[in-house]
């Protein structure tokens, strides 16, 4: 029997079969990374936006669409990573806010929401790339809104939305030469192909993973982590979603900003963001029924989730994840950088920085990681270096949810522009905007260098490239392939004329011997006499050197 009405159980099983079919090709979606080095992490970025989603539908008895899309789309935006996840988490957005207070809908109202879907996402990009997963999710929703009619089920909306998906990502290389010349299509559509088929399916009936929660709700609960001795120390993680009410307060006159300031006298890690009348908050406290009791003045629970911190699998990653971070004592500027690898993140902390979020390439952390930064740095105002062109995104979206601080995204795409723009940050001006263009400038005069391992035969840039050999990139240029690793940064720094730079800094990796690095240390300061050359022992992943030009 056909569908013809979707209320919210069915939307929550179709967003739940979704990120279990992402799940189980994941490896598929990030195999179709352009650059032939292992950096490939689309399929995890989408499948940890929308199984964040996922983990906040656990109140089977909610039957409301919008209430559903709506806490779908709030989970998904805090749990968005790399700019897959966003653009995933605004698609979304963009459905929730077309299924607005109903409770549930036919086929040609859930087209309306699915077209809403993709005004917000091309809305959440300054400059909308076509061939990408913004065009897959466009034409899919373009050619199944067409054929609607008031007696569609939504077998036939799914059917016709999987034909066109397929056809325009067959089309993506025609739009990103990028693609054509890599033998790929974007990975980005081919994830929301996934999560679509797996929507399909639960419209069908199919239930996929069933009884499993969400990744991200997964908890091996060990009850003698908290016995009749134990003191609190972490104390409870406390989530809601709150619906204000006109009969108990004025709602466009209604704060946020001060119910935000009133959380941080009580608690610690807040984030809290107003959606129409909905208002979203995660704090960790150790009296949540405090919390509950004061923000009841404005209105009343949608959800509730109270977790003590302290019962976790593992104490030593309770501690990591959960422990609420001491704030910092307050100051005017804050720093915060992303970076993975010890010695880069001690580096970035010697040069001033308040906070360094571990991320990087193939590990892009979440709004939510970036805003409990934000939260420890503990300024007026914070200056964010994401390095790393996949992770503006969210932490443009960070900066966007977080109230207590004006945050300004410095847009540093790799290590070398955030290393320089960090070291020359001069905030004496007093002046925003001075200081923002002093940082793009720095940014601008940076080359940053990078070497690792191929991991498949391909031909970019006029360059042949063989699997395990090394290529010498920077950005999207492939200058060097060579089967030596040390020959294969030397010869960079040639095709970059390191000559005419005054300073080389190079970073290596943790794959790279001590007696390596030292080889490739004197050859260089043989070749480049004239050139200040510091060695950076990084112990960064994927990257076997990164060598910055200044």
């Amino acid at each position: 029997m056909s569908t013809k009405l979707m209320d919210g159980a069915l939307y929550a099983n179709m967003i739940k079969s979704g990120a279990a079919e992402l799940s189980d090709n994941i490896k598929l979606v990030n195999d179709l990374n352009v650059f032939p080095i292992p950096d490939g992490d689309t399929g995890d970025n989408m499948f940890m936006t929308i199984d964040s989603g996922a983990a906040h539908l656990t109140d089977e008895s909610e039957t409301s669409i919008f209430k559903i899309a709506d806490r779908a789309a709030g989970g998904m935006l805090l749990g968005a990573r790399g700019n897959s996840g966003v653009i995933l988490s605004r698609i979304f957005a963009g459905i929730a806010k077309g299924l607005k207070d109903k409770d549930s809908v036919n086929v040609p109202m859930f087209s309306k929401a699915m077209e809403s879907g993709v005004k917000e996402a091309y809305g959440a990009v300054s400059v909308p790339v076509e061939g990408t997963i913004l065009t897959v999710y466009k034409d899919g929703v373009r050619y199944a809104n067409s054929r609607v009619t008031n007696g569609s089920s939504f077998d036939d909306y799914f059917n016709d939305l999987l034909w066109e998906l397929k056809r325009s990502l067959d089309r993506t290389p025609d739009l990103l030469a990028v693609l054509k010349e890599a033998g790929v299509v974007d990975s980005g559509g081919a994830g929301f192909i996934y999560i679509a088929e797996g929507m399909k399916k639960a419209i069908g009936g199919e239930i996929l993973n069933e009884g499993a929660q969400p990744l991200s709700a997964r908890k091996n609960i060990d009850l003698n982590a908290f016995t009749e001795d134990s003191v609190l120390e972490f104390g409870y993680c406390t989530e809601f979603l709150l619906r204000l009410q006109k009969a108990k307060i004025d709602i466009d006159s209604f704060d946020i900003d001060a119910l935000i300031s009133w959380l941080n006298s009580v608690g610690d890690s807040v984030v809290a963001f107003r959606e129409g009348t909905i208002v979203k908050v995660h704090v960790h406290t150790k009296k949540p029924g405090d919390v509950f009791n004061y923000v009841q003045q404005f209105g009343e629970f949608l959800t509730m989730k109270i977790e003590n911190m302290t019962l976790q699998h593992n104490e030593t990653h309770a501690q990591k994840q959960f422990e609420p971070k001491p704030k910092k004592p307050h100051k005017k500027y804050g720093i915060v950088s992303v970076a993975t690898g010890d010695g880069i993140k001690d580096t970035f902390l010697s040069l001033g920085c308040d906070c360094v979020v571990d991320g990087g390439q193939s590990m892009n952390p979440s709004t939510e990681d970036l805003i409990e930064a934000f939260e420890e740095v503990n300024a007026d105002i914070i200056f964010v270096f994401p390095n790393n062109g996949n992770i503006i995104m969210a932490a443009n979206q960070a900066a966007a949810l977080y109230k207590d601080a004006d945050v300004h995204i410095i847009p540093s795409k790799t290590i070398g522009e955030g290393y320089a723009a960090i070291s020359m940050l001069d905030t004496t001006s007093n002046d925003i905007d001075t200081i923002i263009a002093e940082q793009k400038e720095i940014i601008a005069g940076v080359v940053t260098g990078m070497v690792s391992k191929a991991v498949r035969d391909t031909e970019m840039d006029g360059v042949e490239i063989k699997k395990d050999d090394y290529v010498g990139f920077v950005e999207d240029k492939i200058y060097i392939d060579d089967q030596n690793r040390k020959a294969a940064a030397f010869g960079l720094t040639e095709k970059l004329g390191a000559k005419r730079y005054d300073i080389m800094l190079v970073i290596v990796g943790e794959d790279v011997p001590k007696a390596e690095a030292d080889e490739i240390y004197k050859e260089l300061r043989k070749a480049y006499r004239r050139t200040e050359i510091v060695m950076i022992d990084g112990g960064q992943p994927i990257y076997d050197y990164i060598i910055i030009l200044e």
